[in-house]
């Protein structure tokens, strides 16, 4: 079987990180602060006894921002009930929060790693990292987007008494840095001819697996997922290919001579491992990943998330040869409410014609694929492109292709921890439109696809 089933392989993942989380034993060292020093990650409410409530974090005071964190309360009353809540803040200061009820144990102790939230919060059961996942928006259709990589998130943890609507009495509090640099990784900034990037190179002198991020519509130059990659040992590009400095705002064409500078420019890097890259890319930017392991050499890997198989907007041009984009029906877009659309729909089907002028050449390709498809994708049909095109690649003798199908998960497939982002605006029609997922499904697919994206670099990348 080709298609791999995410729906069984998505819990066992879960699974693997709960029994990873650094609770109760001592916590590992967490990297040193790169800003003013911060509350620890162990502190009762301000002005209360050290007889009172605590909480304990592992690790204490920082961690990255896509690992997972233990927390625990100690100090309550035998079966005391509490209700604990997240808080955190963008950089534009908007406010993401999550709530859960717990009852601490007969011994007063709240271990979340041990103990089910109980109905009423933003989730309930057995979700050590629910606190984290769970966080959502006070502005509506709000994503939690980080332009400044090196600079963490501060994460607020209270502990409050009782489980009303309102808060309680503040029983505890406490401060955790998210980062997204590891001590030692290295930021540098790239202007090498028309290549506008960021680079991210892990800790030594040896070389690394070298991977280009592209990221989808909305231009700019976005490091958060780049920036994590090298935390776990790869040469990571983060490259802007629109509406960033000097960069076309509106191409007309994407030119593929400019990404195919990019692949040079990583592989005559003293530090990325050749013989070849590979290709992380999301909407758009897998859509710009499939074309370039289809027209251009030296991609050895490409991870596509939600990616359409056809060129969509805007035509991709290489030398003589133009792969135009299929065409856009915004009138077949489904009314969700009075202002809100499900655009999944208005694309001619690209294995039929005529939209079949507009699909990617795969067939051309020599690298392997991750097809990684959200079920409930209701931006682009990824699920079902990535099936057919699997299919028509199969019929001519083909197996460097897999599929990681994840239900309950809709356009955007971030790194671990960040927000489910359900509805927003959709990137070409500038309108309200749902992008699918639930936020539990949703958490277990990021935590396995994150995985399954570096195993399948390490895999492909790593030439003895």
């Amino acid at each position: 079987m080709w298609q791999v089933s995410a729906r069984s392989v998505c819990r066992a993942g879960s699974r693997a990180w709960q029994r990873r989380l650094p609770w109760p034993g001592p916590a590992p060292a967490a990297p040193r602060s790169r800003g003013p020093a911060r509350s620890p990650g162990t502190a009762p409410a301000r002005g209360l006894s050290s007889m009172a409530p605590s909480v304990r974090l592992a690790p204490a005071a920082r961690s990255l921002f896509d690992e997972p964190l233990a927390i625990a309360v100690q100090g309550l009353g035998p079966r005391q009930q509490v209700t604990l809540r997240t808080s955190l803040r963008d950089e534009t200061g908007e406010l993401f929060q999550a709530s859960a009820r717990y009852q601490a144990g007969d011994d007063g102790q709240l271990d979340l790693a041990r103990c089910p939230a109980l109905p009423g919060g933003s989730f309930s059961g057995l979700e050590p990292m629910g606190l984290l996942w769970a966080l959502q928006p006070q502005k509506p259709f709000w994503r939690l987007v980080k332009r400044d990589v090196q600079s963490p998130f501060l994460l607020q943890l209270e502990v409050f008494e009782g489980h009303g609507e309102r808060p309680g009495r503040l029983l505890a509090q406490a401060q955790h840095e998210r980062a997204f640099l590891r001590d030692g990784v290295r930021r540098v900034p790239v202007r090498e001819g028309r290549i506008r990037a960021t680079l991210f190179l892990p800790p030594g002198e040896d070389t690394f697996p070298g991977i280009i991020d592209i990221h989808g519509y909305g231009g700019g130059l976005l490091e958060s997922r780049a920036s994590l990659l090298a935390n776990h040992g790869f040469a990571t590009l983060a490259l802007a290919y629109y509406q960033f400095e000097d960069l076309p705002q509106k191409p007309k064409e994407l030119h593929l001579e400019y990404f195919e500078e990019a692949v040079n420019y990583m592989l005559q890097h003293p530090q990325v491992k050749g013989p070849g890259v590979g290709l992380l890319g999301f909407s758009k930017g897998a859509e710009v990943s499939l074309a370039m392991a289809a027209l251009l050499k030296n991609i050895m890997a490409v991870a596509s998330i939600n990616a359409p198989v056809v060129t969509t907007y805007i035509p991709f041009s290489y030398k003589d040869k133009i792969i135009p984009a299929v065409t856009l029906y915004e009138h077949k877009a489904k009314v969700i409410s009075s202002q809100c659309f499900d655009y999944s729909d208005v694309v001619d089907d690209p294995f039929q014609a005529p939209g079949k002028k507009s699909l990617i050449p795969l067939e051309k390709a020599e690298a392997q694929f991750l097809f990684i498809v959200g079920q409930d994708d209701r931006v682009v049909k990824s699920e079902y492109y990535a099936t057919e095109v699997c299919k028509l690649l199969q019929a001519q003798g083909k197996a460097n292709f897999q599929i990681l199908s994840c239900p309950g998960t809709g356009h955007c497939i971030d790194p671990p921890f960040f927000p489910l982002y359900p509805t927003g605006t959709h990137p070409v029609f500038h309108k309200r439109a749902v992008m699918g997922g639930e936020l539990r499904p949703y958490s277990k697919a990021q935590v396995h696809a994150w995985s399954q994206i570096q195993a399948f670099f390490r895999k492909h990348l790593t030439v003895n």
